[in-house]
Formats: structure tokens, C-alpha cells, sequence
């Protein structure tokens, strides 16, 4: 054979090693030409803290495991120092003779790296209470600067599963290829030389600690089956698949494309909720004061008189008019963003108005439209106070209560009445889906939403030429093993369940998707007593359905979704699966997968279920870290799922309109995904914001192929918003007022004093009743 690989056991000594190594190399080798070494387990570990006696500490405990017989067979026939120091008085020396015996006995480096041997039997006293860690890619770097680079060849690895898991072993698979993810990219990016990796093992079996309790093979045994029949499971499937490519070689539909989206693409900005700021000017107090300047020379408030008080106005509101100009200054088109219903009519209905919230949102609207920006707005959104709702709404049942749907379709009739005259896309309900909700609140969400569409199309439409919709969340669902017919339905379910659930009645049939409604009576036939799925009756299917000018999507990742039971706690017994991530994913700092190709098959899927109406991608996004510094994962996130987007547009036909960063700032959602940080009232753009506004103003990534497109903005006509905007003679009126007032204080004050200069005691002073008599 061209290679043997020599196990020593922990008790054997590196002089048996040796010799077997010489006898061979002396006596077989020229014959037989193979290759002979020793295997070697280790585990990696990390700092507890990053401090320079943690650092040393782990470099002893890698010693300790791994240079205990590597330093003496591939650097100098002798034990690491630290070993020596710290083992001085057991630990045996050698001589220079075994030295030289030892040094050099090893064709190629042999390492073990999996759960038995490299840690659960490693000695908790050898960690030097520091973190261990799966991290192959370190080790095998750290092999390769401490022992001169040599040729590793992973003899064993792998990891183990529960041993009820049965053929779609997500979890190990998952282990699997993140071991082989690492040692590429050791290979690829730190030059280390791997020639080799082994998976262990080949079937299920007996392990030493654990009995029959795990399992780790790339095959099933059935230990229950008197024949122990055996079957390959999805881990087999994939190191298949790994074996005849190679590697991860990179797939044509991950590549990025070429190409732009046509002139009138929505290029947007998400917000959540406004940060309203109604506090106007000090200037507009009522009272009036009286300016004492020839004792006191103090203000003094003259009381019982009280000027009349103007009405709140635009230019009051002050705090518009940054948000604004950053928004004007990235050359967005569209802004979304969410009005609060509590905000505007306390009471949940209208015997009581904010009007002042109402004039806010007005004139936040007014001016976008100014700008030239399209304003997207959304009447409701789940919160985490009183989901969104009035109190008095929420105190009796929330949307689970018929009366809510009654005072949301007043509440909406309001906001089209008050604003509609400026916002030319409204949503009813902003990712009503991310909230727990019942079965039943969402029957009477979807009436509340149709009948606030029927009356904007009956009675706001022909005048205010507006848009009307519902905007879903819509993260994409992967199978975990691809190769699993389990997985792929319970995928499917899960995306009927996630999004079918609020879209179907709407945009297909006015009903909930048949699949759910099989799944829960089947479940129900089964003795799972869930919650009951209402029916609609014939008129309200004819209400919902159509209910419609666009479909807004919420996206922001993808997930995997197992139907196996691998983990207990995490395991939806109502779906029947678990929700998994794949463990190579790129990931942000609270965990959200970067997933970029997910985005293009949710598009392809809703174009399948839905056909050919146009779509928005409302609000997509991702969290990174608070410096702003800190962006490149953000720059990554928008160039890439744009990118996808692109390819849904050109390559599949998808019916895409628009695309919009979610957020604005991090001052209104603190996990940091806005596009623009925020300290003390200061705004302050991250690169990323510069990026966008460049995709933006070439209309994506056009390629060298792609013609020049120019597309001129039309401008949108308000003959009313310059409402915060000063016109020129007001300013001129402005500015002569001030003038007069700052002459007739100096005047005053001036001749105040000129008389006092002048003047004998006041007691012999003749009466004056203009200061330039005192002073002639």
C-alpha cells in the first residue's frame, strides 16, 4: 500500500514510533515505496480573555496535547520546554542518542481531530482554563508555523449527532461541512499543505464513552433490525457530493449579474416609526412681558394679559427639515415608513384626534414630496406595547375582537382623508406577521385590511390617484438536507404557514392555502389539539380577495428547516420541525445569516404561487457593529441581495418594482441596521450609505456590455410644500423687523444713559417725557 498510517496509543512511547518508522524506511520502503507516520489527536483553544498570560496559557495547553510526541518527532527529538518546566520532576528525559532516533521519524503529519480523542478524553487540568474550540482552520495553521510546514493529512474527523437521529442527519452534516469548509480555506488562504481528509466513520456504531446514545456514521444502522440494516443518510449523500466536485466549487446562479432595472425602479429608505418631535418654538407663548430698562432692566410678566396663540404651523416642527435633507442628499425616491395609530386617535376612535401628530405627519409627507421623494406609508404596525394598538382596542382582545377591525377601517378612513392628498402608496398593515398571532386575530386582520382597501378604492382613489396593499415578511426557507424528500415538504409547509397564511386569501383565492388547512385537520385526526383555523364565509372571500394593487415583502435572511427531531427544545410539534442554520453561513453580530441567493427563490416562489403582480422588497436588512467603522458587512449585505434581486428582474422575469434598505438610523431600532448612526442628536453617515447612493445613481451593476442609461427624475407637483421652505420677501420682512427692533433698543438705552449723564438729582430734574428732551 502507498501510505500506512501507525496509531500509538497514550501509554506508547515516541522511541517504539521511531524504531518502526527506521525498520520500515530501512527494509520496506525501497520495495514497497509507502509512507509511514504516527496519528496524533488534538483539540484547538481559545482565551478565555484576550490577554497576553491567557495567550501563553493556551499555547501550553496545545503542548501539552499535541507537542507532547509532535516537538520530539518533527522539530528536535525532545518535549516542549513548557512541558519540561512544569513536568520537571515525572517527566522522563531523553537522551541524545533517542533524539536523534526520534527526530525526523515522520513522513507526513497525521492528525486526529474529533469529539473522543481530541476532547472529551483530553484532561480538564491540560486546558489551563482556557476555551476549547471546533476551530479546524487554527489548528491545522498552528500546526503548520509550529512544525515547519509540513504535510498534514487529517486522518480522522468528525463530530456525532443524537442516536435518534435516523437518515436526515442534518446536524452532522453540518458539522461535517463546516470541518471541510475550514481546511479549504486553510488551504486556500493560509498555504498550509493538507493532502488529505478522512471523515470518521464510514457507519454507525459503538463508541467508547457513549455506548449506543450517539451516532456519527455516514450510513444508518438500524440496531433494532435483528438484520442491522444499514442505509446511506444525507451526511453520505453530501460527502458524496463534496468528493466528485472537489470542494465548493462556485455554482453559475450564485454569480453576480449584469444589468440595470428600467428608470422608474422605487430606489427607498425603511423606518419603522418616525421620531416625532411636536415641541414648537418658545417664541409662541401667549403671555406678555414688559421690558423694564430704566431701573431693573428685567423682563416683567404683566399679568392677566394674554395674546392670542397662533396655529401649530410646518415651519414649527424644525425637526423635519434634517431628516429630510439627509434623505434628499442619498437620491432615494421612496420612504417608508409607519404612523401610530395610538399616537394619532388615543381613544382608538375619533371623539378624540391628535391633530398636532396628524399636522406633524403632514407636513413630514409634505416635504418628502418637495424633495421629490415618494412617501410609503404603513397605518399599523406590530409593536411591542400594546401590539401597535389603542388601549382601549387592546384591553378587549386586540385584533381578536371584531370592534378593532371596525375601528381600524375609521382610522384608516382619517389618515386617506387627512394625508392621502400627499401619499401616493399606502400599506394597511406592516409585517403583521412577526407578531404571535392567533388564527383568529389574523381572520379579522385580513377583513380590517380588504375593507380599508374598498374604501380607498371607492371613495379616495379617483381623486388622490393612490396605491394600496399589505406588506408581509417574507424570509426564504431552505431545506437542511437537500437530499431529503422530509425536508423539502417540510420546507414547503413552513413557507405556506409563514406566508401563504396572510397571502393567499389575498392575492390567490380568498382563502387560506389548502395545504395549511390539510396539515392542521390531519394533525387534528392525529390528537394534536392546536388552535382551529376559521373559515370565511363566500362574502367575505369576495371581500379579501383581490384586495391588492402591489405585494410588499419584508426580507431579511434564510433559514434551513429540518424534519428531523435532533433537538428537543427547538423541535415545533405542530409544523413537525426544526428550524436550523447552516453553520458556514456568514452571520451578523446578533446572528442573522447573510444569505444572499435566498432572496431570488423567494421571488421565483411568489411569482410561481402568485403570478405576474408587481413586487416590492419593503424593507431589507442586516445589523452590524456599532462603529461606524464597522459597515463592510452592510456593504456586503446591500451589494449582494441586490444583486439578486437584479437577476430575479432580468433572468427570471420577476415583476420587481422596487427595492428598499432597511433602516434609516440606528436612533429608532437599536440592534444597529440603520444606514446612519446616531448620538446626541447628530446624525452621521456609515460607507455604506455611499454605496447605496452609488448603486442608486447607476441603477445597479451595469457591466461592460450594458448601454449607458440615463433616467432624469420627474419632478412631483405640490404646490403646497414649501410650507417649510422661507420664501424671499419673508425673509426680507424678517430680516427689516429685526433691524428696527435692535436700532430702537440701542436708541433707548442710549438716550437712558445720556440722561442719567446729564441730569441733576432726580429730585431737581424737570419732568421729560421723551428721552431727547433730557438730553437738549
Amino acid at each position: 500500500m502507498n501510505m500506512v498510517k501507525w496509531v500509538d496509543y497514550p501509554f506508547s512511547y515516541p522511541q517504539a514510533h521511531a524504531q518502526v518508522w527506521h525498520l520500515y524506511h530501512n527494509h520496506f520502503h525501497p520495495v514497497q515505496g509507502g509512507r509511514v507516520s504516527i496519528a496524533l489527536g488534538s483539540h484547538w483553544i481559545k482565551p478565555r480573555h484576550m490577554t497576553g498570560n491567557n495567550i501563553k496559557e493556551c499555547q501550553k495547553s496545545l503542548e501539552f496535547v499535541l507537542g507532547w510526541f509532535a516537538k520530539p518527532i518533527f522539530i528536535d527529538g525532545d518535549y516542549p520546554e513548557s512541558m519540561k518546566s512544569y513536568l520537571s520532576s515525572v517527566l522522563p528525559e531523553f537522551t541524545e542518542a533517542e533524539k536523534k532516533l526520534i527526530r525526523g521519524t515522520a513522513d507526513f503529519f497525521a492528525l486526529s481531530f474529533g469529539a473522543t480523542l481530541s476532547f472529551h478524553l483530553v484532561d480538564p487540568d491540560m486546558l489551563f482554563q482556557q476555551k476549547e474550540s471546533l476551530r479546524l482552520r487554527k489548528l491545522l495553521y498552528w500546526i503548520s508555523r509550529e512544525y515547519n510546514q509540513p504535510e498534514i493529512f487529517i486522518v480522522e474527523n468528525s463530530w456525532f449527532v443524537s442516536g435518534s437521529t435516523k437518515l436526515d442527519d442534518f446536524k452532522y452534516m453540518n458539522y461535517l461541512k463546516d470541518f471541510i469548509m475550514d481546511t479549504l480555506k486553510a488551504i486556500r488562504y493560509d498555504g498550509v499543505n493538507v493532502i488529505g481528509y478522512t471523515v470518521w466513520s464510514l457507519m454507525d456504531g459503538f463508541d467508547w464513552l457513549r455506548g449506543y446514545n450517539i451516532r456519527r456514521g455516514l450510513y444508518y444502522v438500524d440496531f433494532q433490525n435483528p438484520d442491522k440494516k444499514i442505509m446511506l443518510k444525507s451526511s453520505g449523500l453530501f460527502y458524496q457530493k463534496v468528493i466528485a466536485d472537489n470542494g465548493f466549487p462556485s455554482k453559475p446562479e450564485n454569480q453576480s449579474g449584469e444589468g440595470t432595472f428600467p428608470c422608474d425602479f422605487a430606489w427607498g429608505i425603511t423606518e419603522n416609526f418616525l421620531q416625532v418631535d411636536t415641541t414648537r418654538p418658545q417664541f409662541l407663548d401667549p403671555t406678555l412681558y414688559l421690558w423694564d430698562v430704566h431701573q431693573t432692566r428685567k423682563v416683567i410678566k404683566i399679568m392677566g394679559a394674554v395674546a392670542p396663540i397662533c396655529k401649530p404651523q410646518c415651519v414649527d416642527f424644525a425637526a423635519i427639515r434634517l431628516q429630510i435633507s439627509l434623505l434628499k442628499d442619498m437620491r432615494i425616491t421612496h420612504f417608508h415608513f409607519s404612523l401610530k395609530w395610538p399616537s394619532v386617535l388615543p381613544l382608538g376612535n375619533e371623539t378624540s384626534v391628535n391633530h398636532t401628530r396628524l399636522l406633524y405627519y403632514e407636513c413630514f409627507v409634505r416635504e418628502l414630496v418637495r424633495v421629490n421623494i415618494t412617501p410609503v406609508v404603513a397605518l399599523w404596525q406590530p409593536s411591542a406595547e400594546n401590539q401597535g394598538l389603542p388601549l382601549s382596542l387592546a384591553n378587549h382582545g386586540g385584533w381578536e375582537d371584531q370592534r378593532t377591525v371596525e375601528a381600524f377601517v375609521e382610522y384608516a378612513g382619517l389618515c386617506f382623508k387627512k394625508l392621502g392628498q400627499h401619499i401616493k402608496f399606502w400599506i394597511t398593515m406592516n409585517e403583521p406577521n412577526v407578531m404571535n398571532l392567533t388564527y383568529k386575530a389574523a381572520h379579522n386582520l385580513l377583513k380590517a385590511h380588504a375593507k380599508a382597501w374598498h374604501l380607498y378604492d371607492k371613495k379616495f382613489r379617483k381623486t388622490q390617484k393612490g396605491k394600496i396593499s399589505i406588506a408581509l415578511l417574507a424570509n426564504w426557507i431552505e431545506p437542511a438536507c437537500p437530499f431529503s424528500k422530509n425536508d423539502d415538504n417540510a420546507a414547503k409547509r413552513v413557507l405556506e404557514f409563514d406566508i401563504g397564511w396572510l397571502a393567499e386569501p389575498i392575492f390567490k383565492s380568498g382563502d387560506y392555502p389548502d395545504a395549511m388547512r390539510q396539515w392542521l385537520q390531519q394533525k387534528s385526526r392525529l390528537g394534536f389539539h392546536g388552535p382551529h383555523l376559521p373559515y370565511f364565509s363566500e362574502e367575505e372571500k369576495h371581500l379579501i380577495h383581490g384586495s391588492y394593487d402591489f405585494l410588499a415583502l419584508s426580507h431579511y435572511t434564510t433559514f434551513l428547516v429540518n424534519s428531523e427531531r435532533e433537538t428537543p427544545k427547538r423541535y415545533d410539534h405542530l409544523l413537525e420541525i426544526e428550524m436550523q442554520v447552516d453553520i458556514t453561513w456568514v452571520k451578523s453580530p446578533s446572528r442573522i445569516p447573510v444569505v444572499p441567493w435566498g432572496l431570488r427563490k423567494l421571488l421565483n416562489w411568489v411569482k410561481f404561487k402568485y403570478g405576474d403582480i408587481p413586487i416590492y422588497i419593503i424593507a431589507s436588512g442586516i445589523d452590524d457593529g456599532q462603529n461606524v467603522g464597522q459597515d463592510k458587512l452592510r456593504i456586503y449585505y446591500i451589494e449582494n441581495y441586490i444583486n439578486e434581486a437584479l437577476k430575479a428582474y432580468t433572468l427570471d422575469n420577476v415583476n420587481l418594482r422596487g427595492y428598499f434598505v432597511y433602516s434609516f438610523s440606528d436612533r429608532s431600532d437599536s440592534r444597529s441596521y440603520g444606514l446612519y448612526s446616531y448620538l446626541k442628536n447628530q446624525y452621521e453617515a456609515k460607507p455604506s450609505v455611499i454605496h447605496y447612493r452609488q448603486i442608486i445613481d447607476n441603477n445597479t451593476f451595469p457591466g461592460p456590455g450594458t448601454p449607458h442609461r440615463l433616467c432624469p427624475r420627474e419632478s412631483i407637483l405640490c404646490p403646497e410644500c414649501s410650507s417649510l421652505q422661507p420664501r424671499n420677501f419673508f425673509l426680507a420682512f424678517v430680516a427689516f423687523i429685526l433691524f428696527v427692533f435692535i436700532a430702537t433698543v440701542f436708541l433707548i438705552t442710549y438716550y437712558s444713559n445720556s440722561s442719567r449723564k446729564y441730569c441733576p438729582p432726580i429730585a431737581h430734574c424737570p419732568p421729560s417725557t421723551f428721552p431727547g428732551e433730557a438730553w437738549k
